[in-house]
């Protein structure tokens, strides 16, 4: 089994890049919600899965392999889109409050945040248009 400290941040977001490019963004969801939630479970610590986070990340993924490309591999990937591996990237969409919530942890909850809502729909490529 990967060590914890293997699977940081760049590790989630390069699992949910791979996940993308293998399917749709559906298919990409359960793919990432299962194996997040196994690899937590077989480190004792169930509660560390965040359903929230790993949703809005693997969107914020997909817009930007949708805006800008996937780069053609995950090194390019990486190094064109910086900002996903930035500390604190979804408190530019959701209240600290909201996130820390055990809602926010069980289920999916939209951003209170305007600014994500604004960004999502003006995206087109978000239902394969």
């Amino acid at each position: 089994m990967l060590p914890e400290s293997h699977f940081g941040h760049a590790a989630h977001v390069r699992a949910a890049y791979l996940y993308l490019r293998q399917a749709d963004f559906a298919a990409a969801l359960a793919r990432i919600q299962r194996a997040i939630r196994n690899y937590a479970g077989r480190l004792g610590q169930p509660d560390r899965y965040h359903e929230t986070i790993t949703v809005a990340y693997l969107a914020l993924i997909q817009q930007h392999i949708c805006e800008r490309g996937n780069g053609g591999e995950w090194p390019a990937f990486a190094r064109d889109n910086p900002e996903l591996f930035r500390p604190g990237l979804l408190r530019e969409f959701y209240p600290q409050a909201q996130l820390e919530s055990e809602m926010a942890r069980s289920v999916f909850l939209l951003p209170r945040s305007p600014a994500l809502r604004q960004q999502l729909s003006s995206q087109d490529c978000w239902f394969g248009e």
